[in-house]
């Protein structure tokens, strides 16, 4: 539910314009990366000093936040030492080389906090990408919603082995996306735990079908600005009866993560599909969801929890986003009571966007009594299921583990044991 992560680090990110302006040389030039430290949060920041037409351009990136070339205007700039600015968000780091180091102060509305940066970027791991050659085929598919004008675009992965011929069809699953327009993999801070899963279900002997949100990717149409869940429910739908048409499949199921979660009952309680995977799925009404995650962020931070759900409608409401409107209003109580396909639902004991405390028992005592439904809490996953040390929204770039090995085995059996 990336659209509701409340950042607490004073490091907020905003999409700027501009650049830096009127050196033409400087010993300073290329890329210096450090950790910023605010409270308990530990932030990766990236300066860019780079050559452009004869000026020097700088920018920041925050990887943590998934902040790219924030653009920064130059105050000072010196073969030993520099100052720049990001005028729209108060911040200014001032630094002067020492021992290769640039030893300085990042400043943000009067609180300063050391910041030392050295030359050269991180280096991103992601040891679980899938590499190719695949030992399975894929297919470039799109399907329509028409109410909403929107043609969505994704990959089908047959399994391995798959055989068009045979009488014994394999089971497929559409995977659906949290909150935010993301592409097929999910992508996020250079993870694509899409990708990850379908590639891994593809070697169990399982089809998927992952799609790019409305509007994004190589997907088209479809209102993005008033959408809500409902119309992202359309989506999916859309996705399901494509695959129920082709007559390749033994049982159609849906996989959603977070806001994806609360779609698959939507559509489950609409008898649409024939299992669900719930990857830290909502099972309480959004404004409570919302409140909690909040608080749980900020105690992480090192912050006194004070949002009431009082509070927090407040807040948002003065944000007038039909998305947010819609989310913390809806109940997803009923949907799930009236889910009688089998379920897995699953959540990490750290993820402090859709908690697992407050989530999980609703499951339990919501969902009809099925011996095939499973509900399963991780010990140390965040809400991308990552190993992780404080599950806090600021450390899944850092993380390079993708998605746990146990949390993949674990849906592949529940869904070949179907």
């Amino acid at each position: 539910m990336k659209k509701t992560i409340i950042i607490t680090a004073l490091f907020a990110l905003v999409a700027l314009t501009g650049s830096a302006q009127v050196q033409s040389t400087t010993a300073l030039l290329g890329s210096w990366s450090g950790k910023l430290k605010v409270g308990a949060v530990s932030l990766t920041i990236v300066l860019h000093l780079e050559q452009a037409d004869g000026y020097v351009k700088a920018s920041f990136d925050s990887p943590d936040q998934g902040g790219k070339d924030i653009s920064a205007f130059k105050e000072y700039l010196s073969d030993d030492s520099l100052s720049v600015k990001i005028e729209s968000l108060d911040v200014t780091y001032s630094a002067k080389l020492k021992d290769g180091k640039l030893d300085g102060k990042f400043v943000q509305r009067g609180f300063k906090f050391p910041l030392v940066l050295e030359r050269g970027v991180p280096e991103v791991k992601r040891p679980q990408m899938p590499q190719a050659p695949f030992p399975y085929e894929t297919e470039e598919v799109t399907f329509r919603n028409e109410r909403d004008s929107a043609t969505l675009a994704g990959t089908l992965t047959w399994p391995v082995g798959y055989d068009a011929k045979s009488k014994q069809k394999p089971m497929v699953v559409i995977f659906v996306s949290g909150s935010g327009q993301q592409n097929r993999d999910e992508e996020l801070f250079e993870h694509k735990p899409f990708f990850v899963l379908a590639d891994y279900l593809a070697r169990q002997g399982i089809a998927t079908l992952r799609y790019d949100d409305r509007a994004t990717g190589q997907s088209v149409g479809g209102n993005v600005v008033n959408a809500t869940s409902e119309d992202f429910a359309r989506d999916a739908l859309a996705g399901i009866d494509f695959l129920r048409k082709k007559k390749a499949f033994s049982k159609v199921g849906i996989l959603g993560h977070s806001e994806g979660g609360l779609i698959a009952f939507m559509l489950g309680g609409q008898k649409k599909v024939d299992f669900i995977v719930s990857l830290a799925g909502p099972s309480v009404k959004g404004d409570t969801l919302l409140a909690t995650q909040g608080n749980r962020i900020m105690l992480l931070s090192g912050q006194l929890p004070n949002i009431s759900v009082k509070k927090y409608r407040e807040t948002v409401a003065e944000m007038n986003n039909p998305w947010i409107n819609w989310f913390i209003d809806y109940d997803p109580s009923d949907d799930i009571r009236q889910t009688r396909c089998p379920v897995f639902a699953l959540n990490g004991d750290r993820d402090c966007q859709v908690i697992s405390t407050l989530c999980l028992p609703a499951f339990q005592r919501l969902l009809p009594t099925s011996k095939k439904n499973r509900i399963k809490e991780y010990p140390g996953l965040n809400h991308l299921f990552q190993h992780c040390t404080t599950g806090l929204p600021t450390e899944y770039g850092q993380i390079e583990e993708t998605i746990s090995p146990e949390v993949l085995q674990d849906i592949a059996e529940w869904i070949n044991g179907l």
